[in-house]
């Protein structure tokens, strides 16, 4: 709800009863059966049975055929037809978080108690490549087809944009895989679990200037899945103090857009119109924070979205850990790391883990309920209370979500 000043209103709290994850790799399989594991495993955690839920929000993949289109259908149908009401929702890397928002936002309105949330996907080997046909309207068919430009070369640019405004370098770069990659080796659920140095990363193949192989993600299988209940329900099965989802934003960019964003190969000009005083990735944190009512200083711990090692700086300054041209001191001090003062990533993220792209959003609410519960072993942050998401998809979906204790 818009509030003067254009910002939203703080809503109310849904409680997280259950969540679950199938294991990152690539592993062969239907995406189907890997969203099952991880709905069956958050089921299990939140003491609930199958013919519990009343709604199943699926987190869609164009990967994977029809089924991935109506992924709520397809997950409900594969754990057993119950008569549960469904929905679908695409939006590229923020699709997770967008189905969470759907089963949130059903839950507050009094239509259903308790919702399951799932995304998983199967992926290609290589980058991500755009869907079959000839689309030459597509700014997505176009950026690969006229340009060339694959992810890669977007986290490129991005890498580029941070060394040319704000001095980052190759080891800054380097730095940032090194810490998630010891932060992946306890995590059960990482493709990736191996510690490297500086000078191995420094050392991987050159893929798009300044990235190596070792600073830029992979294309995963995976699962991921989250049970949403009212407070009331919550309570009502036992569960007095769950952790709690205090916000999802799902905010678009602001007119004129003057930093590139994927998939489009040229900014709005701000000739006429100057920039907007929040840019877009900033702005994504920041509809969070109001939702919640909190800001940076109340965070324990945050998962962004690395799909390479130079962007997890940016999300450092756009989530409010720091000012602009701040992100490389933060590492270097290590603030980011666990045992730090807001440790990044513990999970791994997709340094770790690679992307799998309807469950990556929900993979780091996983994590950050689990960090909340005391329940991340070796990789666990101290005390933590709040936590923070931080995810982005293509055609300006932005994607955060706050969860507390």
């Amino acid at each position: 709800m818009e509030v003067e000043g254009g910002g939203l209103m703080a809503v109310g709290e849904v409680a997280v009863l259950g969540v679950g994850m199938h294991p990152w790799g690539k592993w062969g399989k239907n995406f189907v059966e890997y969203g099952v594991v991880a709905a069956r495993e958050a089921l299990a955690d939140a003491g609930l049975a199958w013919t519990d839920i009343q709604f199943v929000s699926g987190a869609d993949t164009v990967r994977n055929g029809y089924p991935g289109y109506v992924s709520g259908a397809t997950f409900a149908q594969a754990l057993g037809w119950q008569g549960a009401q469904v929905a679908s929702a695409y939006a590229a890397c923020a699709s997770g978080a967008t189905a969470a928002d759907v089963a949130r936002n059903r839950i507050l309105a009094g239509v259903c108690d308790v919702a399951l949330v799932v995304g998983a996907d199967t992926t290609p080997k290589g980058f991500l490549a755009p869907t079959g046909g000839d689309r030459p309207d597509d700014p997505d068919w176009l950026r690969f087809r006229l340009l060339g430009a694959t992810n890669p070369t977007y986290f490129a640019f991005y890498a580029r944009r941070r060394m040319e405004v704000f001095g980052a370098t190759d080891a800054d770069f380097a730095k940032v895989k090194v810490k998630n990659a010891r932060h992946g080796l306890s995590n059960p659920n990482a493709r990736y679990r191996k510690e490297v140095t500086e000078e191995e990363v420094l050392a991987s193949p050159m893929v798009a200037e300044p990235l190596r192989l070792l600073e830029i993600c992979a294309t995963s299988d995976g699962a991921a899945a989250v049970v949403l209940s009212s407070v009331e329900f919550a309570k009502g099965r036992g569960s007095s103090d769950p952790v709690r989802v205090a916000a999802v934003s799902t905010a678009t960019p602001r007119f004129p857009n003057t930093v590139i964003e994927m998939p489009n190969f040229a900014t709005d000009s701000a000739a006429a119109v100057g920039p907007p005083e929040v840019p877009f990735r900033d702005s994504i944190a920041a509809e969070a924070y109001e939702q919640a009512g909190l800001g940076p200083d109340d965070l324990s711990v945050a998962e962004v979205y690395d799909l390479s090692s130079a962007l997890e700086l940016d999300w450092y300054e756009n989530i409010g850990l720091c000012k602009p041209g701040e992100a490389e001191k933060l590492l270097h001090d290590g603030d980011t790391t666990i045992g730090g003062r807001i440790p990044v990533n513990p999970s791994g993220g997709l340094a770790c883990f690679g992307e799998a792209v309807p469950a990556q959003a929900l993979a780091q609410v996983c994590e950050l309920v689990w960090q909340l519960r005391g329940q991340a072993g070796a990789r666990q942050v101290d005390g933590a209370r709040v936590g923070l998401t931080a995810n982005q998809g293509l055609f300006g979906h932005g994607s955060s979500v706050i969860v507390k204790k």
